[in-house]
């Protein structure tokens, strides 16, 4: 054991040069290169296409979808929703529309799911046609949502939480519930069945996302507070340059990540407020066979300025990452809460596969959390029923000035027994003060653990 941490000093100043030159070079390029969505100033108030917060959700979702539809058509520009609070069902955004929700205004998606059509989207990174997202876009182009309003997404233990088919949701015998949907989405994909036969009905009960957005180029979401979401609360899939900024998310629910960039290129989320009853921001690249099929990585992500406090993880990699990740750089992040399970936190398995790599997170401030700053885990969801066999890598994760007042562990990495997956993982002036159990808990084989 001596020899061991011997052998790991040893390697620290090579380590610690390279870690300096990715945050000098790759960092400020990666910024530069996420391209800014392109709007005009035009308006299109949503009263004048016959939205009143007096009105229906359906007349509501009608009005609001034709302004979308009339922004877009004409060259694009401000979609308006007043002050006031506005009932609504599902929205579909158009390229081109910036859907500007101002100071004192709310969209409220109600719970009724013939208000919400049957779209293609991604759950839980496995493809298939469900209830649509509460405000959803396939294969548009600068789309954006801002301003200082609120998106109500109506997840309650009364309304889309009971779906869980988890009695502390508010299920009872009787209700619909997603148990079966779930597994039969799985099945499907090991199957390798055709997403366009992968159909769910509504009653198939498999909870829509907030926002979701696919195979989209330049996206702002900005200013805005989304709460209650029935499951993840922000999910772009395969879409360029997303930018998320000043955003403040609350979703206390079941499975409420707040923001999960899935086969993404160029994203940015700064300035944001997270405080979720799952993870604060994970990146997903498609579960197992889907995954290994698309083949698109997530790359190219920086999380800056952010304040995580409830949330599994703050900042999680997985665990639908079969397509594989590279290159993350957080910067300047605070955590604190007794429900912050880890700070970041990559986790996987032999079903998923795919290559995790080249993670830099720096600056980073944490009064508590719960289990541990830096989790690895290659062992997630052993009971998993899929194909085995496919081997997970995690490589080059470097933490520089990340400090913990109270944790149970420094560091939590849980390799695989049979071969070595985990390599190259530095840990450089981090202090963590209030450890309750050990610094490092080590199990599995781990080649090249740097510690400074």
């Amino acid at each position: 054991m001596k020899h061991f941490f011997l052998t790991l000093i040893t390697f620290c100043a090579t380590c610690l040069t390279a870690f300096a030159d990715e945050w000098d070079t790759d960092y400020p390029r990666l910024v530069s290169s996420i391209a800014s969505v392109r709007l005009n100033d035009a308006e299109y108030p949503v009263t004048r296409f016959g939205a009143k917060t007096s009105a229906s959700a359906r007349q509501n979702q009608k009005a609001i979808n034709k302004a979308i539809d009339t922004c877009s058509r004409k060259g694009g520009g401000k979609v308006i929703i007043p002050r006031g609070t506005w009932n609504t069902g599902a929205l579909v955004m158009k390229s081109n529309v910036n859907l500007v929700l101002e100071e004192g205004a709310t969209l409220q998606f109600v719970f009724d799911v013939n208000l919400y059509p049957i779209v293609e989207t991604h759950w839980e990174g496995l493809g298939c046609y469900n209830v649509s997202p509460l405000i959803y876009a396939n294969g548009e182009h600068d789309i954006a949502i801002t301003g200082k309003g609120t998106i109500d997404g109506g997840g309650t233990r009364s309304t889309w939480w009971t779906w869980t088919g988890v009695d502390r949701f508010g299920w009872k015998e009787g209700m619909y519930n997603q148990r079966k949907s779930r597994a039969q989405l799985q099945e499907w994909s090991e199957n390798q069945t055709p997403v366009s036969e992968r159909v769910f009905a509504k009653d198939n009960a498999m909870r829509p996302q907030t926002v979701n957005f696919m195979r989209c180029e330049r996206v702002l979401i900005e200013g805005v507070t989304l709460l209650s979401s029935p499951f993840w609360v922000l999910h772009p899939v395969m879409c360029e340059d997303v930018t998320v900024r000043d955003v403040t998310i609350i979703n206390e629910g079941p499975n409420g990540d707040g923001c999960d960039p899935e086969s993404c290129n160029r994203v940015l989320i700064e300035n944001c407020r997270f405080r979720t009853g799952d993870d604060c921001i994970a990146i997903k690249s498609g579960r197992n066979k889907d995954g290994r099929m698309w083949n698109t990585p997530c790359q190219n992500v920086v999380v800056r300025n952010c304040r995580m406090e409830d949330g599994h993880g703050g900042i999680v990699v997985g665990s639908e990452i079969s397509g594989g990740f590279r290159n993350l750089f957080v910067e300047n992040c605070q955590m604190d809460s007794p429900n912050l399970d880890r700070v970041v936190r990559i986790k996987t398995n032999t079903c998923r596969g795919g290559v995790v790599e080249n993670i830099f997170v720096r600056n980073v401030e944490v009064g508590e959390c719960r289990e541990a700053v830096l989790k690895i885990n290659l062992n997630y969801e052993p009971r998993e029923k899929a194909e085995r066999g496919h081997i997970p890598t995690v490589r080059n994760v470097n933490l520089n000035n990340v400090n913990c007042r109270k944790s149970k562990y420094g560091a939590y990495i849980s390799g695989l027994e049979e071969d070595v997956r985990i390599s190259d993982i530095t840990i450089t002036n981090c202090s963590w003060t209030g450890i309750q159990s050990f610094p490092y808990r080590i199990e599995g084989k781990v080649e090249g653990l740097n510690i400074r």
